[in-house]
């Protein structure tokens, strides 16, 4: 059994190093997608904090307007597309499904282009075009 362990511990330090990197990989457009996964939580504390500062008021305004429907995601998948001084757009693919009266409003996702920014090593999202 101790031949194993070599093989068990090298497997292991191997799955971490590369589940790291995965989550590095694309920082900007995991901001964008956990903000718009806080907004259809309805978080305002974490949709506060993805948002920059001159954004919040917007973004929990946005909140605001999901408060007397069920929402939720989906198929949502966001990559950047490009910059633009120190601005990141992410483009994303998906939706929010928003639920009142047994009835569905889909909004697509992909007819926004995020501008996110980064901040004393945080991205947060602020604002959309």
């Amino acid at each position: 059994m101790r031949k194993f362990t070599p093989i068990v511990l090298l497997l292991c330090i191997a799955a971490l190093l590369f589940s790291s990197c995965g989550k590095a990989a694309n920082p900007p457009a995991k901001a964008v997608e956990d903000y718009l996964t806080a907004l259809v939580n309805k978080d305002t504390n974490a949709l506060s904090a993805l948002s920059c500062a001159d954004w919040e008021s917007n973004a929990l305004l946005e909140l605001d307007s999901l408060q007397a429907v069920a929402t939720r995601l989906e198929n949502l998948a966001c990559t950047a597309a490009g910059t633009d001084g120190t601005t990141t757009q992410v483009n994303c693919q998906g939706k929010i499904i928003a639920t009142y009266n047994n009835e569905d409003q889909e909004l697509d996702l992909s007819v926004r282009t995020y501008q996110v920014v980064e901040q004393d090593g945080d991205y947060l999202v602020c604002g959309y075009k």
